[in-house]
C-alpha cells in the first residue's frame, strides 16, 4: 500500500518552506486549522471503523484496542460506531494494492458485520444511513525500522511518546493509528452513504473546510495550489512534475468542478492532457485519500469480481482507477508507458474501464472531484523513523505546528500523570506515565518510563523500564526492559528497540538515525545486530501481537514492582 507514499515529500517540502522562511499560518488559516483540530478533539467518528490489516492477529489487537479508546462507544448510542478489522490474505506476493485491497477489505468487512453485528453494511451505506471509514495499514514498514519489529511487525501499533486516555480513564501510549482515527474523524458527517479511505502513517489537519456536500461518485483529498492553473514556472516551482496532480476542470453544472489525475508530467505534458478534457481551473497534489459512494463501489466490486476471487492480481487506485476513468485512451497509455506498463495491457485496461463508465448511471452527481484541504494544511507523517522522530520532537518548539500538536492532544502542561520529584525537568521537555526517582530530563519526550535514574538529553523514550536510563540527543528508546544494575545506556543519535518473542524471550534491535530502514533491511548492521531487520521480521510473521503484549505488560509491570514503582 505504499503509492500513497508520493504525497509526503511534497507536504515536508511546503512544511520546510513555511518554516525556514518564518512565515506563520495567517490569520485566517490559523483560526481554520484551531477549528479543526477542536472539532477533532469532540471525538467525531465514523459510523462503521474498517482497518485492513497483514494477519488475523492484527485483526483481532485493532477490533478491540479501537472500541476501548478513539473509536468508543457510550453505552446509549445503539448499534454504532463498530469496529471492523480485516486481514489482507492475498496470495499475490506482493499484495492487492490499494485499489483490489480496498474493494476486498469492504467485502470482508461486510461478511464480517453481518456475523458479528447482524448489520448489513452494503444495505446500510446505500440507504446513506452510515458513513463508513477504512485504514490501509498492511505493509511491512521498512522505512521505520526497526520500531515495527518492537510491535511484532504491526506496524500502525507503533507507539508516540504521548499519551491517550482509554475508556478505563488510564494514560497510555499513543498509537500512530489512533492519531490517524482520531484526526479523520471530521470527514464523518460529511460522508454518509460513502466508503472513506485513508492511509495508516500519516496525520493531516485541514486549513480548508472538512464540512462539505458531496457532489460525486469519487472524490480525492487534494492541496489545491491557487485560484488559477499554474504557469509553466509555477508548476516547476511547486514540484508539480514529481506528484501525482488533481486538476479541477469547469462543467456545465453551475459551482460544479469535475476532476482529473495525471502523475509526474511536465506543464506542458498536463496542458495538453487536461486541454482535452475542459478549462482548468485549480491544480494541487493528490493526498491519495479518497471516498466513493456506495454505487460506484459497488460497481467496482462487480467488474473486478473475478480479480477478486482469485486474489492474486494488483491494482492500485491512481494508475488502475481513477487515471483511466478521467484521462483519454491515448494520454492513459502514454503515461502508463512511462511507468513501464506494455501499450496493450492498459489499452485493454482503459477500455475495460471505460466500458464500466459508460454502463454506471451518474445520476446527479459527477463522476471524479476533489476535495481541498487547503494549502496551509499542516501534515504529521510518522512513516520513517526520521520523520517519527522530527514530529514527536516537535512538541518541544513554540512553532503553529507544534501548538497545534498539544492541541490535538490535550496537553495542558508538560508533565501528565507523572511522577518526578526528584527530578529535574526542564521547561521545553513533556512526560506522560512516567514514574523517576532522581536525575534530569532535558529537550526530550517521553512516555512510560519508570526507572530510579534517568539522564536524558534530546531523546525520545517509550515504555522503558530500568534501573538507569541514559540516553543522548536524537537518541530513541523503545519498549526496553532492562533488569541490569548499570541500565540503559544510548549514545546521540541511537535508536534502540526490545522485539519480545511468543516464548517471552526478548533481544534488543538497534540501528541509528543516519540508517535508512527500507535500504538497510537485508543488512547485518555491523556493531549493532547479529540479524537483519528481514529476519526479525520474518520470525514475527503471523505473530500472536495480544498474547505477546500481555507478556510484555508483565514484564514490565514486575521489573516496575521491584524497583518500588
Amino acid at each position: 500500500h505504499n503509492s500513497h507514499n508520493k504525497a509526503v515529500p511534497f507536504f515536508a517540502f511546503l512544511c520546510q518552506i513555511r518554516t525556514t522562511m518564518g512565515q506563520f499560518f495567517s490569520t485566517g488559516s490559523d483560526a481554520a486549522l484551531k477549528g479543526s483540530v477542536q472539532a477533532m478533539n469532540k471525538g467525531e467518528m465514523f459510523d462503521v471503523t474498517i482497518i485492513c490489516t497483514t494477519d488475523d492477529y492484527q485483526a483481532s489487537y485493532w477490533m478491540n484496542k479501537l472500541s476501548q479508546t478513539v473509536c468508543a462507544s457510550d453505552e446509549s448510542s445503539g448499534t454504532y460506531p463498530i469496529v471492523l478489522a480485516v486481514s489482507e490474505d492475498w496470495n499475490g506476493g506482493s499484495g492487492a494494492g490499494n485499489g483490489l485491497g480496498t474493494l476486498y477489505a469492504f467485502e470482508k468487512a461486510a461478511k464480517l458485520a453481518q456475523e458479528k453485528h447482524g448489520v448489513d453494511l452494503k444495505a446500510a451505506l446505500a440507504k446513506g444511513e452510515i458513513s463508513a471509514s477504512l485504514y490501509h495499514t498492511a505493509g511491512k514498514g521498512t522505512r521505520l525500522a526497526p520500531l515495527p519489529a518492537g510491535e511484532n511487525n504491526n506496524k500502525p501499533g507503533v507507539k508516540l511518546p504521548f499519551g491517550l486516555r482509554g475508556k478505563d480513564g488510564k494514560l497510555q501510549s499513543l498509537t500512530v493509528l489512533e492519531s490517524v482515527v482520531k484526526q479523520t474523524g471530521i470527514y464523518a458527517s460529511s460522508r454518509k452513504g460513502r466508503l472513506s479511505v485513508f492511509w495508516g502513517d500519516q496525520v493531516f489537519i485541514p486549513s480548508a473546510p472538512f464540512q462539505y456536500k458531496s457532489t460525486h461518485h469519487i472524490d480525492i483529498l487534494c492541496t489545491l495550489l491557487g485560484d488559477t492553473a499554474p504557469t509553466a514556472e509555477e508548476w516547476v516551482a511547486q514540484g508539480l512534475d514529481k506528484y501525482g496532480v488533481i486538476a479541477c476542470l469547469e462543467t456545465a453544472v453551475p459551482g460544479r468542478l469535475d476532476a482529473a489525475q495525471v502523475e509526474k508530467v511536465s506543464h506542458e505534458t498536463a496542458t495538453e492532457m487536461l486541454g482535452k478534457l475542459g478549462t482548468v481551473r485549480q491544480v494541487g497534489p493528490s493526498l491519495g485519500s479518497f471516498s466513493v459512494s456506495a454505487a460506484i463501489l459497488a460497481a467496482l466490486t462487480e467488474e473486478y469480481a473475478t480479480e477478486l476471487a482469485e486474489k492474486k492480481a494488483k491494482f492500485d487506485t491512481d494508475p488502475h482507477f481513477w487515471m483511466p476513468l478521467t484521462l483519454s485512451e491515448e494520454d492513459y497509455i502514454k503515461l502508463m508507458e512511462k511507468k513501464g506498463t506494455d501499450v496493450a495491457i492498459s489499452k485493454a485496461h482503459h477500455q475495460r474501464m471505460s466500458k464500466m463508465k459508460a454502463s454506471f448511471e451518474l445520476g446527479d452527481y459527477g463522476l471524479f472531484g476533489a476535495v481541498n484541504v487547503g494549502k496551509d494544511a499542516c501534515w504529521w507523517d510518522y512513516g520513517q523513523v526520521k520523520l517519527y522522530s522530527k514530529n514527536s520532537l516537535l512538541l518541544l518548539e513554540d512553532s503553529p505546528s507544534a501548538k497545534l500538536l498539544r492541541q490535538f492532544l490535550g496537553v495542558k502542561s508538560n508533565l501528565t500523570d507523572c511522577q518526578v520529584d526528584g527530578v529535574t525537568v526542564d521547561g521545553a521537555s513533556y512526560a506522560f506515565d512516567s514514574k523517576a526517582k532522581s536525575g534530569s530530563i532535558t529537550k526530550s519526550v517521553v512516555s512510560g518510563v519508570r526507572s530510579l535514574e534517568v539522564t536524558l538529553d534530546g531523546a525520545i523514550v517509550v515504555n522503558c523500564v530500568a534501573k538507569k536510563i541514559k540516553a543522548g540527543p536524537g537518541a530513541i528508546l523503545y519498549g526496553i526492559v532492562d533488569k541490569s544494575d548499570e541500565g540503559i545506556v544510548a549514545d546521540a543519535g541511537a535508536v534502540m528497540v526490545n522485539v519480545t518473542a511468543a516464548d517471552g524471550e526478548s533481544m534488543v534491535l538497534k540501528s541509528r538515525m543516519d540508517i535508512d530502514g527500507g535500504k538497510a533491511w537485508k543488512q547485518k548492521l555491523e556493531g549493532l545486530n547479529s540479524v537483519t531487520f528481514e529476519d526479525v521480521h520474518k520470525k514475527n510473521k503471523m505473530a500472536d501481537i495480544g498474547a505477546i503484549q500481555v507478556k510484555r505488560q508483565e514484564v514490565y509491570d514486575k521489573v516496575s514492582a521491584s524497583m518500588g514503582f
